[in-house]
Order: C-alpha cells, then structure tokens, then sequence
C-alpha cells in the first residue's frame, strides 16, 4: 500500500523548469562501517560511489525540484535529462563535473568549483544540498535501508513532499492531493519486488 502511494506522489509532466535552475547529483548508499562484515564485502567493492546508486537533482528557484536515479554520471546521460528538464535559455548552475560542459551552449550556465568555494554571488548549488540532506536524512532516520531498485520511488515520495512543504493544506490535504494523482499509475508485483527493474538490468548489461 505505501508502495502505491509512493506512485500516486510521481510528479507528473507539468512543463519545463526555467528561470534560475540548480543541478547536482550525489550518490545514494550505505556506508560501509555500518554493515556487517559479510554484507560490506559483498556490497562495497571499490571506493567513493562505485557501489552506490547516482540520483541527478534539478531544482528551480523558488519553485519545483525532480530528482530520478540515473545509470551514470557521463555527459550522454546528465545532459539529455537537463535539456528534458529545463526550458533553453535559463540560468543553470553546476558544480565542474565535466558532463555539464556542453550546456553552455543552450543556457546561461556558471559552475562553482567546491574545491575552492561553495559560493559565488548567485553562482551555487545550496538548495539541492538542502533537497539531498533531507533525503539522506529521510532514508537513515525513518527507512533505513532502501534497495536500489524501489529508490525511484522514495524520490517520488521525497519530492512531493518538497514541492508541496509550502501549502496550508496540512498532511491531509497532502494525502488527498496525492490519491487524486493516482490515476493511471499502475503497480505490478513484478515491479514492487524489482524483478522488472532487474530484468532491465540484465539486458543492459548484455
């Protein structure tokens, strides 16, 4: 049941973000001195975000965030997402990965070493910071533990959350706003166990 509520809060197509636009990816994962011995060794073979799963964050100023799970972090895959995502001509700001480069020629993009500062002027990244502390925070505090194939969903859930944190409505005004999106959102069972998402998996990896 939660796993179709978690549906019911997908943002659907509501329009491209614009203006002044954050974007930012982190990496979602336990670490590795709190798991068993046994489960570190099967879970952690390399250092940084090797063993963990990427998510990319977009956020308009002032207005909406989307985050999904990514298969990577290279140009093809963040590039194509943004341009997806945000209207041409927007102010968008970066860190230096250099998968972003290629957006300076479609929008306003300024990119902000953290090697050197968090902030110049407008120039940062601290409101998806904000977003991915409130997730982290979410999944160690209330679920623990979340495979990476049911994590999609926990953004859902997470993002609805965000956009809506302003409205007087109250939880049960969210709650409803969240049923009435439920429709045409359908959850098998092959994809709430992640058998579908391992399937695609497999073939990727073929």
């Amino acid at each position: 049941m939660v796993a179709r509520v978690r549906i019911a809060e997908r943002a659907g197509g509501f329009g491209e973000l614009g203006g002044e636009v954050e974007v930012d990816e982190t990496f979602i994962g336990g670490k590795a001195r709190n798991m068993h011995l046994d489960k570190r060794e099967e879970k952690i073979t390399g250092t940084g975000g090797k063993d963990k799963t990427p998510v990319l964050g977009i956020l308009q100023r002032g207005g909406k965030v989307r985050a999904e799970v990514v298969r990577d972090r290279r140009k093809k895959t963040l590039d194509s997402i943004v341009r997806h995502h945000v209207e041409p001509g927007s102010s968008i700001y970066t860190d230096t990965l250099p998968s972003y480069n290629d957006l300076q020629n479609d929008y306003q993009h300024q990119m902000v070493d953290h090697a050197v500062e968090n902030v110049r002027g407008r120039v940062h990244t601290n409101g998806l910071e904000n977003f991915w502390s409130l997730l982290k925070r979410g999944i160690k505090g209330t679920y623990v533990s979340v495979e990476p194939f049911h994590l999609a969903r926990y953004l859902d859930e997470q993002t609805f959350r965000y956009n809506n944190r302003d409205k007087e409505i109250g939880d049960g005004g969210r709650f409803v706003l969240a049923l009435v999106q439920i429709v045409g959102k359908r959850l098998t069972y092959d994809e709430l166990i992640g058998k579908t998402a391992m399937e695609k998996q497999r073939q990727l990896s073929n």
